[in-house]
């Protein structure tokens, strides 16, 4: 049985409108096109088996950096990526930074081109989004009071009510250990909640950190910020299929009820879990870059979005459904992904975070960016129905939904589960948010 959630102090009251927290957050956005996917050798289609992770994002990047050193059995990694060719700043607290010199996308422009402004500006007050990491970051409630400020949204605090940062266990005196090594989760943090912040600037937000980056405490983090009472949770996180997951699915992510996103992976066409899960919402990631359209943005596949066939998970109902409809063939297990959002470092977001040497401003990207956007964009459409699997809502109303119909994250067989089409494709799934209603309850 969870333990009950401790009320929350009154929310800070919002200092300014929305619309001038917007005008306030106006930002250079970034103008890189899509990398181009990599050539890879064409991985086993047997659902038996796991593709082989085949991306340009595997070797090392000019522009880029992977933010989390690599997996190693029964360790997660972070999917979070840092330019490293964007000249970082740290500013004075409570400062303003010019606009022209934060790189990156901002929250007006994420409401923008998933059309969620309206409903930012009026839902989610009440509604809690947990995110769950590795390690402690002792800059969090700091580096994101700044993020915050830069772009007018309403404070965010741990005294005001709005912040808790958490240990696994429940514990806010006793927090896990600093990760010290030269890749490590801080900035994965900022990347978080900044994105939370940005999409759903009157959600709560309840930061989660796991004692290691190992499987059982990341989901025992999970399990921890159910038992804290959010009902959104956003995990930016990722490692190898295995034979045991299965039984991890009903010890960390069965949760009948609460949204469970998970990063679909930045090593291109390949699984990842928790993604492969059944009762998580699998994100992919899209480059993402402003145009002259009614929409004003156009999206693509990322070259590094993780998608494919899973070796061991069954494919839920919803899923069969969908697939059999638009006779998409080739996979009989659970596929990944479901939806997807921006995730190209090249057209990526602007975070703040000043933990170790990671410099203040920069720009980030992976599909570490797109899971907690989408956990956010589920807090803006209201709270899951009671025993549902909320993975499925998508599946329920797909007209909701931006389809990415070019680019690819390799070589595979069948193509759909590799490269952008209409309906349905592996790196991106169902699409990118147009609105909130693919993810609210109702027809569920």
């Amino acid at each position: 049985m969870f333990k009950a959630r401790i009320t929350r102090t009154a929310r800070l009251a919002t200092a300014l409108s929305f619309g001038a927290a917007l005008a306030l957050g106006g930002m250079a956005q970034a103008t890189a096109s899509a990398s181009a996917a990599s050539t890879a050798a064409s991985p086993a289609t047997s659902p038996a088996r796991t593709p082989a992770a085949t991306s340009a994002t595997s070797a090392a990047h000019p522009d880029y950096k992977a933010e989390c050193a690599a997996h190693t059995a029964g360790h997660m990694h972070c999917d979070a990526y840092q330019r490293t060719n964007v000249k970082r700043h740290v500013q004075a607290r409570g400062a303003h930074a010019a606009a022209s010199s934060v790189s990156g996308l901002g929250p007006s422009d994420l409401q923008s081109a998933y059309n969620l402004a309206s409903a930012a500006a009026s839902n989610g007050a009440g509604e809690t989004v947990a995110i769950v990491d590795a390690f402690n970051d002792p800059t969090a409630g700091s580096d994101l009071a700044t993020y915050r400020s830069q772009y007018g949204l309403s404070a965010c605090t741990v005294a005001g009510g709005c912040l808790t940062i958490a240990s696994q266990t429940g514990s806010t005196s006793s927090l896990p250990a600093d990760d010290t090594s030269s890749d490590d989760w801080s900035g994965e943090v900022s990347l978080d909640l900044d994105m939370v912040s940005s999409v759903c600037p009157l959600c709560n937000i309840d930061l989660v950190e796991a004692n290691s980056d190992n499987d059982a405490d990341l989901g025992a983090a999970v399990n921890e910020a159910v038992a804290l009472g959010a009902k959104y949770i956003s995990n930016s996180y990722g490692g190898s299929e295995s034979s045991s997951e299965t039984s991890e699915d009903s010890s960390y992510y069965d949760h009948p009820g609460v949204v469970v996103t998970a990063s679909a992976g930045d090593s291109g066409y390949g699984v990842e879990y928790p993604a492969a899960s059944p009762y998580v919402t699998a994100v992919g990631g899209t480059s993402l870059s402003s145009d002259s359209s009614t929409r004003g943005w156009t999206e693509s596949v990322w070259s590094g979005s993780g998608s494919g066939c899973s070796s061991y998970e069954s494919q839920p109902s919803w899923q069969t459904s969908l697939l059999s409809s638009l006779s998409l063939t080739g996979c009989s297990n659970r596929v990944v992904a479901d939806v997807a959002a921006v995730a190209d470092p090249n057209t990526g977001v602007a975070v703040y975070d000043t933990d170790l040497s990671n410099g203040g401003w920069n720009v980030y990207g992976g599909t570490s960016a797109a899971s907690p956007i989408i956990a956010a964009t589920y807090a803006l459409a209201g709270t899951p129905g009671s025993s549902d699997n909320p993975a499925q809502y998508p599946y329920n109303d797909t007209s909701a939904l931006y389809n990415v119909s070019s680019g690819s994250n390799g070589s595979c067989s069948p193509t759909w589960l590799c490269t952008g089409q209409s309906g349905y494709n592996g790196p991106t799934g169902l699409g990118t948010p147009d609105g909130t209603a693919a993810f609210a309850a109702s027809g569920s």
